[in-house]
């Protein structure tokens, strides 16, 4: 791993390491001076001490999603930026590829989790703003031609002075085009059912309304403080056993609904009581188990939302162009 106040060679200048804020199994997260005039930035590099231990395959895998990243980032325009983290920089260091993101507060799991531990949980009226600019931020990356599949807290940016939501980690995205089942990507706790169930044929089945179910597993831990047990045993079942842990699950005997009635009664129990109806409608939709059955697009679900907040008594978000924006592009 590398030391503190090492200096790294980007495109744009020189970035010196200050402090490890994060990081994953393939990759570490530092803040790092820019160069000058610049604020200072996320410096997402590959971890090195797991290259070298990981099997040729897995090197070339976890090389090809920071480039993918890479890619996918550089492909954005700037107004793009509003609800997807921005990408300062970009080179390689030590053979191995760099990204120069911009520096935000933290992830929302650990926002929220802070929030709760002083009593002060998201009311339902911040959920659905962080919902609805998630799925904003998924419409663009759809729009780009990519599914994201690793829709989960820690993969969000929260700025808590404004309350805004930026999408981060595209290391997992695949393009939309690619019709053909893939590999096993993703994390286990945050998925549909056919990202961690292997297709008849092999590999995983997954296309846009994979991410829609994860907005939906995201939505019910943001109202409730909890997961769905249907997720946490998925998650059990891949620690233990890998890839694996699918088939274990279906020899075990029949599979839990996703969402059980005490969970649909605890989610709805968190809300106003105008708001319940709504708001379980949104959920229920969101996790359904089969693909077909979730929302059509980016605009079914800004229309759902909007529902919710008028039952609250408030306004509808979407204006004219923003509905027709979504419309074409989700």
């Amino acid at each position: 791993m590398p030391a503190r106040e090492t200096t790294i060679a980007l495109g744009k200048g020189h970035y010196q390491l200050r402090e490890r804020i994060g990081g994953s199994v393939y990759g570490t997260i530092w803040r790092a001076a820019a160069p000058a005039g610049m604020p200072d930035v996320a410096l997402k590099l590959v971890n090195a001490e797991q290259m070298e231990r990981a099997q040729p395959g897995q090197r070339e895998r976890w090389i090809d999603s920071a480039c993918n990243e890479i890619a996918f980032l550089e492909a954005l325009r700037p107004w793009d930026g509003r609800h997807i983290v921005r990408l300062v920089d970009s080179g390689w260091h030590d053979g191995l590829p760099v990204l120069a993101l911009e520096l935000m507060g933290g992830d929302l799991g650990r926002h929220v989790a802070r929030r709760r531990a002083q009593d002060d949980a998201p009311d339902v009226r911040q959920v659905l703003d962080w919902i609805s600019q998630l799925n904003g931020a998924l419409a663009k990356v759809h729009q780009y031609g990519w599914r994201y599949l690793d829709l989960k807290p820690a993969n969000v940016l929260v700025d808590a002075a404004t309350g805004t939501v930026k999408l981060a980690d595209f290391g997992t995205n695949r393009l939309l085009a690619a019709a053909q089942a893939h590999t096993y990507c993703g994390t286990a706790n945050w998925q549909a059912p056919e990202q961690f169930f292997p297709a008849a044929g092999g590999g995983y089945a997954t296309g846009r309304h994979s991410d829609y179910f994860a907005l939906g597993a995201l939505y019910f831990f943001l109202v409730t403080g909890s997961s769905l047990r249907w997720c946490a045993a998925c998650g059990d079942a891949y620690r233990e056993h890998l890839a694996d842990g699918a088939r274990v699950m279906l020899e075990r005997g029949p599979l839990q609904p996703v969402l059980a009635d005490d969970e649909a009664a605890t989610f709805a129990a968190s809300l106003p009581a105008a708001a319940r109806e709504p708001a379980l409608r949104l959920l229920t939709a969101l996790l359904a188990r089969e693909p077909g059955e979730r929302p059509r697009n980016a605009l079914h679900i800004s229309r759902m939302l909007d529902t919710v907040r008028i039952a609250l008594g408030g306004r509808a978000a979407i204006v004219r162009g923003c509905a027709a924006a979504l419309e074409g592009r989700a």
